[in-house]
């Protein structure tokens, strides 16, 4: 294609870096806005920066949005909403479509109101109200937390008891420590299966054929232990429009276009020989996901994007077998010590044992007269992909990649993939939901 214009927006942290790099070096004019002072120099070196996006919007043929940059007064969705109504071309959301991250209550509603099974659910806004229901009705549950502290990922809990004991020792202690700010959750019944996550991508009317299916790996440690971190790698592959579509994203598509969504959304639910039961939205980029899409897609990703943006059908090229992908980080990932970081990781040279950067995706990375280093506050400079025609064997090109790569300090989690090895993949299989609907 002709080479277009594309401004890449990070209004909050620096997240799209890689596929602006992507887009960039697939001959395209790129800028990139990135809003917080401590990200700004995220990516130099690699791509294109602008220091007012607004300046450039009637330079732009296409307009991405990285986030719904959640705590703000104008969320990122009235702002692609609003640039639509101007005639640009946007990869964003809208403000209802923010609101399925930002408010899980709303988000069950509009599940519930379109015929999509949800698991029992309840919201609370007083701590002694939800421990006297866990009391009345006795089982595990999952402790969300909703509003401000949202996305303090530590503060997800998921119980083990069946009587409830320990979920309701976790509120009381919640109610001493954070019941200053946390003004309400969600007790979500806990259900037992496999987590996939189903992603689409909306082109504001439909979604395009290719769907695509994730397993998410949140905790730190292998084998899904220590602290909730958003995200430590995924695996992945893709496929067409079968059960788990049709059964969650299928009866959603007319609610979309209504709305005029633009871009990639995820919804990762629990599935068992039962059903198919959300947990919760992802309406934007995921992240290393979109990294691990890149890998896996072959057509060119302006190409795809600028369609999509568009409103026309795009022609999607994918690999026909498995992805996975590896979060490398420093310390003090997941948490916040700037102490720790300045003795640690900041600027750290990245070193690579080969040539080849096939495979290595950019997040908190610069580059500086060629060198490199690590950017940023967050302690996430690399996502690491591999693809083959089984999981096994996307797992040993990724981590054979990994291992080339020389950070003093560097850690990450070397399980990604094992669990759809070990029996996730002949489960979903058995239970008839990755075939043709």
């Amino acid at each position: 294609m002709d080479s277009r214009h594309f401004l890449f927006i990070s209004a909050d942290a620096a997240l799209i870096t890689d596929l602006a790099w992507q887009v960039h070096r697939e001959g395209h004019d790129v800028k990139y806005y990135i809003e917080a002072e401590s990200d700004k120099e995220i990516g130099n070196g690699f791509v294109p920066k602008t220091d007012d996006w607004r300046a450039e919007v009637e330079w732009a043929d296409v307009i991405v949005f990285d986030d719904i940059w959640v705590g703000s007064d104008v969320g990122t969705g009235a702002l692609a909403q609003e640039l639509r109504e101007q005639g640009k071309a946007v990869v964003g959301g809208t403000p209802n479509t923010d609101r399925l991250e930002e408010d899980r209550g709303y988000a069950m509603e509009i599940l519930e109101e379109h015929g999509v099974n949800t698991i029992e659910h309840h919201v609370f806004e007083d701590f002694d109200a939800g421990i006297q229901h866990v009391r009345e009705n006795p089982a595990p549950y999952v402790i969300k937390p909703l509003g401000e502290v949202q996305n303090v990922k530590r503060l997800l809990y998921v119980g083990n008891e069946d009587d409830g004991s320990d979920v309701v020792d976790v509120l009381r202690a919640y109610k001493k420590a954070w019941g200053h700010r946390m003004k309400g959750f969600q007790l979500q019944r806990k259900v037992e299966g496999v987590e996939i996550a189903i992603c689409g991508f909306f082109n504001g009317e439909r979604f395009i054929d290719q769907v695509n299916f994730n397993f998410e790996h949140k905790k730190l440690f292998p084998g899904n232990i220590g602290p909730s971190t958003g995200e430590m790698g995924t695996s992945m592959f893709w496929g067409g429009r079968n059960k788990l579509f049709e059964e969650t994203f299928g009866k959603l598509e007319g609610w979309l276009a209504e709305e005029g969504y633009v871009g990639s959304i995820d919804i990762n639910c629990i599935v068992n020989e039962t059903g198919i039961y959300p947990l919760e939205f992802t309406p934007r980029f995921g992240y290393p996901t979109i990294a691990l899409q890149e890998e896996s897609f072959e057509s060119p990703a302006g190409q795809f994007f600028y369609d999509l943006a568009h409103g026309t059908d795009p022609e999607l090229e994918v690999h026909n077998g498995y992805q996975i992908g590896v979060r490398v980080v420093l310390p003090p990932f997941p948490f916040d010590d700037e102490k720790t970081y300045d003795e640690n990781s900041r600027n750290a040279a990245v070193v690579f044992q080969t040539e080849s950067r096939e495979g290595i995706h950019l997040e908190d990375t610069k580059r500086v007269d060629g060198q490199w280093r690590v950017a940023g506050e967050s302690g996430m400079p690399l996502v690491v992909t591999g693809k083959g025609d089984t999981m096994q064997n996307a797992r040993r090109q990724a981590y054979e990649r990994v291992d080339n790569i020389v950070i003093p300090n560097l850690y990450y989690r070397d399980d990604i993939g094992e669990r759809w090895v070990d029996g996730d993949g002949d489960r979903l299989q058995a239970w008839g939901y990755l075939g043709p609907q």
